[in-house]
């Protein structure tokens, strides 16, 4: 059982996005925050890499579960050690419950599936049929794990909490991988496993994910934080990422794949940014960053670039995404996919 370990093209572009920002993160808050306590501050990386590893390349339910909870133990700490600001312990707790708390179904789940086919091996489990009514309630066992890791509204309140609290090396990963963790099981638990329950369950997972993108957009343009504008706009693209992945068709699956893997790049680096702009304001309130293209003409142009990229222009990563999504959409459900196009278009005002 736990030596169940593989890698497929899904698996191994989201393990070299791992292995990209692991160490920019590590190499992001060496400063004199960080510096007595060095050894600490690497090796809650160096081990979260490895529990990141194993999510994405376990092919047993319960390896896979194992892996899932223990990359919280690390994050947990990078949160409420290295935090920037004096509620970084209660923005921890909030990341640690709603995770550990939403996971206990998904464990439910999991030790129900074992009951009943005597295996939690992914491979076997794939040629199993549940009956339809145990295949919808482990599919809902999953899902609320993997919903509040997405996180879908309105389950999301941690998130803004965990990323203005966190060091910007813990805004990084948190934006750039963690997030994708609820998108990863998704499609390869929720849709691999229980292809009928999701079916089942798509026009409940359209609601919530359209009721996200559009809530999501709206709440980003009455922010002034920096860091909670980018927050805020990760659970709309999230959103879209879920439409994507039940759309049922190739075009929607491998847009919410490229949404993934370029919001991991696009958000990670806007991240950093907000860093080097709170190093120099000692703020992130948007108003005091006026005059900043006089005084940092580069670093602005680089700022511009990535804010596109996040809007989804043409031409950039993110656009190929939501494009393919809504295409997959559209094939599937409409009226969704025109909400889905509205809320990219909300996105293009908050990123303004």
């Amino acid at each position: 059982m736990f030596l169940s370990l593989a890698v497929d093209g899904l698996s191994l572009s989201l393990i070299i996005l791992t292995a990209f920002l692991i160490p920019i993160c590590v190499l992001l808050s060496w400063n004199n925050t960080v510096y007595k306590k060095a050894k600490q501050y690497v090796l809650c990386y160096l081990i979260m890499e490895s529990f990141l590893f194993g999510i994405f390349t376990s092919l047993d339910l319960l390896l896979f579960y194992v892996f899932f909870e223990a990359v919280l133990i690390p994050m947990f700490l990078i949160i409420g050690i290295f935090g920037s600001r004096s509620r970084r312990i209660r923005a921890s707790y909030l990341l640690f419950l709603y995770t550990l708390l939403s996971s206990f179904f998904m464990f439910l789940a999991i030790l129900f599936i074992y009951y009943k086919t005597g295996t939690t091996d992914y491979v076997v489990l794939k040629t199993i049929q549940l009956s339809s009514l145990e295949e919808k309630l482990c599919w809902l066992g999953f899902f609320s794990s993997f919903a509040v890791k997405m996180p879908l509204v309105p389950v999301h309140i941690w998130l803004p909490e965990a990323h203005c609290e966190a060091p910007t090396s813990g805004s990084v990963i948190l934006a750039g991988i963690l997030l994708k963790l609820g998108g990863y099981g998704f499609l390869r638990f929720s849709i691999g496993l229980f292809p009928e329950a999701s079916a089942f369950f798509t026009p409940l997972i359209y609601t919530i994910s359209i009721f996200g993108v559009v809530y999501a957009s709206i709440t980003t343009l009455q922010q002034i934080d920096l860091k909670k504008i980018i927050a805020y706009s990760s659970v709309g693209h999230m959103g879209l990422v879920t439409i994507g992945l039940f759309s049922a068709n190739a075009q929607g699956i491998l847009g919410a794949i490229l949404l993934m893997i370029s919001h991991g790049i696009v958000s990670s680096a806007l991240f950093i940014c907000v860093g080097v702009l709170y190093e120099r304001h000692h703020t992130r309130i948007i108003k005091y960053y006026s005059g900043t293209i006089t005084t940092m003409p580069i670093f602005s142009v680089c700022f511009i670039i990535f804010s596109l990229g996040n809007i989804g222009l043409p031409s950039t990563s993110s656009f190929i995404g939501e494009f393919l999504i809504i295409v997959g959409c559209f094939e599937t459900n409409t009226i969704t996919a025109l909400f889905a196009a509205s809320g990219m278009v909300l996105g293009a005002g908050y990123s303004l």
